[in-house]
Order: C-alpha cells, then structure tokens, then sequence
C-alpha cells in the first residue's frame, strides 16, 4: 500500500511539476514542410530539417572528344549529391541564427553558421560564414533549383565565404540591398588565417512588377576581390553534372585584384518563367585577362503551378504540387531548358544545353531527369574541341 501511495505521489508531483512548466514556457512542435517549434509569444522560433539528394548517370564523348585527349571520368555513376541537416531559428525576435551541415562524400563540411542581428538602424547584420550576396542562382537553394546544377556561370565561382555583411529590405519589401565584407573564400568556413585576401561584394535586387499573374525580377550585383599575394586567381569548370571530369582549368599569376559584375533577371508569367544571368569578370595582373559567361532559361509547369518567388534576398523558394501524388493527384510536371556558355581565359570556352523535367510528388520529394550535351574547347590542355553528353536523374527529399 506504501509503495502505490508513493508511486501516485511521484507521478502525481511528475505532472503537476510538467503542466507548471508548460504554463511557465509553452512550446507548440508543427509540421510545415520541416519541423517548427515556436512559443506562445513567438519570440522564439526554431526550424529543423535536412535534405537528401541521390544521384545516378551515365555519360559519354563523342569521337573527336577522344581523338583530341579528352576522358571520362565515369562511364557510368552514383553519387549521393547532398545529404545536410540544418537547425536555424530566431531568439528574442531581434536575433536569428543558421547551422547547416553536410555529410555527403563521407565528409562533414560546415556549409552555414551565422548569427544576425536584426532591425539595427543601419538594417540587419549577419556575421560568420554564409553565401555571398552576388548572383540569383547562387542565392537560391539547391532544394529549389530548376536543374540538378547550377548553370556554367555559377559553377566556375565560389559561393560562400566568412565575414560580415549589412543587408535590408525597403518599398514594401520588394527591394532588397545587401553589402559585404569577407575573408577566405572556401567551402567548409575552416580559414583561421586569411594571409591578406578579401573580398567586397554587393547586390541590389528586386520586383520592378509583382501582380497575381506576373512578376519581373531585377538584380545587379559587384565584387571586388583582393587575393593574397604571390597567388594564383582561377578557376575550374566541368559539364552541368557533379559526376564528371574538370575539363577547363585555368590560373593566372601576379594578380592583383579581380572586378566581377553580373546582372540578374527572372520573369514568371502563371506556370511560364524565364530566367537569365550575364557575369563579366575583369583580372588584373601581369597579363590582364577578361572572361564572361551567362544563361538563360525557360521552364513551364504542365500541371498548372507556377514557381514561387520567396524575396529578393534568396530568390526561389518550394513548390507546391496543386495535387499531391496518391492524393486524388498525380503531383506536379515541369519541363525545362537551359542554355549556358563561358568565354574564359585563355581562349578557353565551354556550352552546354540541358533538357529537363522534374516531377514534384509533394512539397517535399521530387525525381529530377537531366540530359546535358556539352561542347567543350580546351586548346590549352587538350589539341581541340570535344563534345561530352549526361544523361542523370535524381531522386531528392527536403524538409
């Protein structure tokens, strides 16, 4: 009898002491495309999620390819692309925060971690290591991408880097501009020395016409870039697939500073959209070298969704079929197609055309075909021009 008395005591205590706690800090736990857990006041809110992306393809060159040196790296391959879970949220309402990491590659890299203070009078400010403001597609998660690759002119380019930047959006939040500072561009925010290199990129961008049919997107964006001395200034391109050789690689010493500028533009018009990309880049060094490449795009949904613009700032955001697969519905089809070229240094150039489609089973799992036919000139590395062709598919969950 004493040991049931104190068992009901003890559980007794155990609830009361749980309902007082909950009243004293209650949490609400939803589902929204990803875990959300916000409190009464919603001056905490917390997200976490991931994402998983697998990758298979087979490839191949045509005779003049091989003729003039060119290989494969595969003729066939899997590849799990991006396999990253993330925690972010917001603390008191005026702090937010992101970690985001990878494992794929049986690596772990550190793709995000920042902490921004918000609503300073100067706008917002994010310190630690994030994505520079410079170029849409860049901007845009990979979750949200058209393509399995970010086109030619993204690829050739780092994309995140440490540092700090001030950013804020203005007329009614349809116009956004952003200003940084960083050191050491690399992909695992792992740079405790940055030897002299820096970099200052900004970007202005914006809706100059949003209605319930349309929208145009604009953007312009520079970077000025300082790299350590006695250094090599390059970079490196492969095909519009993450499973195939590095065929241009390009460096030029004695560089004293870069100057990129690109301009952006993206038009959605129902389940129509455009979208295009120019980026010029101007190396000053001993030998002064210019390259450019742009893109452009089209897409169209055959099921009738449209491409669903988040902001100015990270451009793209998730789509969200009409009717979900197995669900009365058969999930959402979009047709796509690319065009993209690079005029580098070095009289190196590179095009590609990709075709896709992608089927979006639900807000969070889609299957992604590509087929890629690249034309590749090389006359540094190799004795001439070469075609090589992807024919990839993807199957990806995000939440």
């Amino acid at each position: 009898m004493r040991n049931r008395v104190a068992i009901f005591v003890f559980l007794w205590s155990v609830c009361t002491g749980v309902s007082a706690q909950e009243k004293e800090n209650p949490f609400s736990i939803k589902w929204d495309n990803g875990f959300k857990v916000t409190n009464a006041d919603k001056s905490i809110k917390l997200s976490f999620g991931g994402r998983i992306m697998y990758d298979m393809g087979f490839f191949g060159l045509n005779d003049e390819a091989e003729k003039n040196g060119y290989s494969l790296k595969s003729s066939n391959g899997t590849e799990l692309r991006r396999a990253r879970f993330f925690m972010s949220g917001t603390l008191y309402k005026n702090v937010d925060f992101k970690l985001n990491v990878d494992f794929a590659g049986g690596k772990v890299t550190l793709k995000d971690a920042f902490i921004t203070l918000r609503e300073l009078p100067v706008g917002h400010l994010r310190v630690g290591h994030f994505k520079e403001p410079f170029r849409l597609e860049a901007l845009t998660s990979s979750k949200y991408f058209t393509f399995m690759e970010r086109a030619t002119v993204i690829s050739m380019l780092g994309e995140r880097s440490s540092g700090a930047m001030l950013f804020d959006q203005f007329s009614e939040k349809k116009m956004s501009w952003q200003l940084g500072v960083f050191r050491g561009a690399d992909a695992s925010s792992d740079k405790k020395v940055a030897n002299g290199d820096y970099a200052v990129t900004g970007r202005v961008a914006g809706l100059v016409i949003k209605n319930d049919d349309n929208l145009l997107h604009v953007g312009a964006g520079y970077s000025y870039r300082k790299p350590q001395e006695d250094t090599h200034y390059g970079y490196t391109v492969r095909p519009e697939t993450h499973i195939s050789n590095k065929y241009i690689v390009t460096a030029v010493s004695g560089v004293d500073h870069v100057n990129l500028m690109n301009v952006e533009m993206a038009w959605v018009a129902n389940s129509f959209s455009l979208q295009g990309e120019f980026l010029k880049a101007k190396v000053n060094a001993i030998e002064n070298q210019d390259f450019s490449s742009y893109y452009f795009q089209a897409s169209y949904f055959l099921t009738g969704e449209k491409r669903v613009y988040k902001n100015s700032l990270v451009g793209f955001g998730r789509v969200k079929p009409l009717n979900n697969f197995g669900e009365n519905g058969y999930g959402a089809l979009q047709i796509a197609l690319r065009y993209s070229y690079i005029d580098g240094m070095n009289m190196d150039k590179m095009s590609n055309v990709t075709t896709g489609l992608n089927w979006h089973l639900n807000p969070a799992t889609r299957v992604m075909v590509n087929y890629v036919i690249s034309t590749i000139e090389n006359t540094t590395d190799y004795t001439g021009k070469g075609q090589f062709s992807a024919f990839q598919l993807r199957f990806q969950i995000d939440f």
